[in-house]
């Protein structure tokens, strides 16, 4: 039997491709924000129903520039989570500010809004919450918090693309939301991110922050870098777009053939779904709480089969080497996030993972 990938990358045919590539030999416009950046852009924008779409050409600078954007002051501290990948918190860390990690919630692994407002001091300036696997993070109460405490709110939304909560668009909650177009999300530009906000005066800014700030030929207004998503990126994005609410109903399909197999399997807990909410299926997570084996066996005995499963997130930021000596290091701090980090595992999950790939995953692991 051949391997089984923990994801795979949803690409259009070869030949879609292609076809929206042509235009690209006979401009050779390659970069610099061409038509195809531009149409991604304006597609996107009509998709999320959002005001203002950004592209970058990844996720985690798209996450960086947008903090940095909102111009806190050095030192100052933000509420966020550690149960997430690196790049939140180093997004964080790297704009001069203080990440202050919030345990989360054991029932969907979003940050636990009971726990924020303690963290809370004269120094927060924002809540960086992250959206973890597809799970949308309890957004109300968030903003009821951050609006009493005069706080920006930033998510971080990289597992969130497509997702829906209350009809709204996930691009839509907070003052901005990041979104990964990774080959590993659900939603991919091979390579790439977007931020999505709703005021008008950032556009101008994030737009200044990834390309230099350039405004004209001979007119530079700001100290900007280089994140700029490139034509052939945002091509791939124009592609996988047209197909995307397929990909979203066959990994659906996928996510409820796992739970015929797993949910009342004694040891093994699954993420409770949320009213309300409409999902993208972007990863599935199982934890394994007091299963015959531990979730470390049961990664290995995958790998033994040519299975990738993937210890995910772990091990949570907050035990970084590199975050050591901040104020709220340390696993103990956050028990509950420590807990899921040693027992989580996330199966795979792709769109074209076929229904008896899946039976056989199940069959090992609850032999």
């Amino acid at each position: 039997m051949s391997n089984i990938l923990v994801t795979r990358s949803s690409m259009p045919d070869y030949s879609e491709y292609c076809e929206e590539i042509k235009k690209l030999w006979d401009s050779h416009w390659l970069t610099n924000m061409g038509i195809e950046h531009k149409t991604l852009q304006y597609e996107l924008e009509k998709y999320l129903d959002c005001p203002h779409v950004v592209l970058y050409t990844n996720g985690h600078l798209a996450l960086e520039n947008v903090i940095a954007a909102m111009q806190f002051k050095p030192g100052s501290e933000v509420v966020t989570t550690p149960f997430t990948f690196a790049s939140t918190t180093h997004a964080i860390v790297r704009n001069g500010l203080v990440p202050i990690f919030c345990d989360v919630n054991d029932y969907d692994y979003t940050i636990d809004v009971d726990k924020i407002e303690a963290l809370i001091t004269d120094k927060t300036v924002a809540i960086v919450p992250v959206h973890v696997y597809g799970n949308i993070c309890d957004v109300e109460r968030i903003q009821s918090i951050a609006d009493k405490h005069n706080l920006k709110v930033i998510y971080d939304a990289a597992h969130a693309f497509a997702v829906k909560y209350k009809g709204v668009s996930s691009a839509n909650f907070g003052d901005a939301s990041m979104f990964s177009f990774h080959a590993t999300k659900v939603f991919n530009t091979i390579e790439g991110g977007a931020v999505c906000f709703k005021d008008d005066t950032l556009v101008s800014i994030m737009n200044d922050m990834k390309n230099f700030g350039i405004r004209g030929p001979e007119r530079v207004v700001f100290v900007g870098g280089n994140a700029k998503m490139n034509e052939f990126q945002a091509a791939m994005g124009i592609c996988n777009l047209r197909h995307l609410d397929d990909e979203i109903t066959k990994r659906k399909k996928v996510m409820e053939r796992y739970r015929q197999h797993l949910e009342n399997t004694e040891g093994i807990k699954l993420c409770k779904e949320r009213d309300n909410v409409e999902s993208n299926y972007a990863y599935f997570p199982v934890v394994f709480d007091g299963y015959k084996y531990s979730r470390n066996v049961v990664f290995e005995r995958l790998a033994e089969k040519g299975i990738g499963a993937r210890k995910y997130f772990y091990p949570i930021t907050n035990s970084f080497e590199c975050y050591v000596d901040y104020p709220t290091a340390g696993v103990e701090k956050t028990p509950v996030a420590a807990y899921l980090a040693d027992r989580v595992l996330t199966l795979p999950m792709y769109a074209d993972l076929e229904l008896s790939d899946v039976d056989r995953i199940c069959d090992i692991i609850k032999r």
